[in-house]
């Protein structure tokens, strides 16, 4: 009897290690997916796999973002390293190169940073807001103004051009898009919780 107990003991240890150290990861991977949506652009695109149509009426977005190293990357062309990849916002209409205002991103001098970026009847511009850490939520937010777009991160906003008339717009959700010139290094992965307005 005292054989057969003691050939049963690193087993019994073994599974209550298991059942101790797996019950927290799992929690913890339920609340993130909870909290956070996962868009992926895949190696060798330039959209994520969820780009789906949808059309809103809005005066302002707010949502969160969170980043991981799958954001570090190097371009083949080093003056690409500074294009701005395109990470959320909307249309005014239905063409992204006429009139729309996004979050941009890019990875360059060693950090990761985020842009206001925005087309006005047809004219591109973009401005630097700040730099962010990886693994950690940021809150984001690109509201209309009179003549304006404002883009708040964590805070800090930044404004461009606006050439629409009105307090709001009808338009549709733009996602995340990677380049410029070049597709995708890698797989990105970009977590991103919408706040305002909620899409299904």
């Amino acid at each position: 009897m005292k054989t057969t107990l003691k050939q049963f003991v690193p087993f019994i240890i073994i599974v209550v290690l298991l059942i101790s150290c797996t019950k927290p990861v799992m929690e913890q991977m339920d609340v993130k997916q909870d909290a956070f949506k996962a868009y992926i652009i895949p190696k060798g695109a330039h959209y994520s796999n969820q780009s789906t149509v949808h059309q809103l009426i809005i005066d302002e977005m707010q949502f969160k973002v969170q980043f991981d190293s799958s954001a570090v990357y190097t371009t083949i062309s080093p003056e690409n390293q500074y294009d701005i990849n395109k990470l959320w916002g909307f249309t005014e209409g239905t063409d992204n190169h006429l009139n729309s205002a996004r979050l941009g991103w890019g990875y360059n001098e060693n950090k990761l940073k985020l842009y206001g970026y925005a087309y006005a009847n047809g004219l591109r511009n973009s401005v630097e807001i700040c730099s962010v850490e990886l693994n950690t939520p940021i809150d984001c937010n690109i509201k209309i103004s009179a003549g304006l777009y404002l883009f708040t991160v964590n805070g800090k906003t930044k404004s461009l051009p606006r050439s629409v008339i009105g307090t709001n717009t009808v338009g549709y959700q733009l996602y995340p898009y990677f380049g410029g010139d070049e597709t995708a290094p890698h797989d990105i992965q970009i977590l991103i919780k919408t706040l305002s307005p909620k899409l299904l």
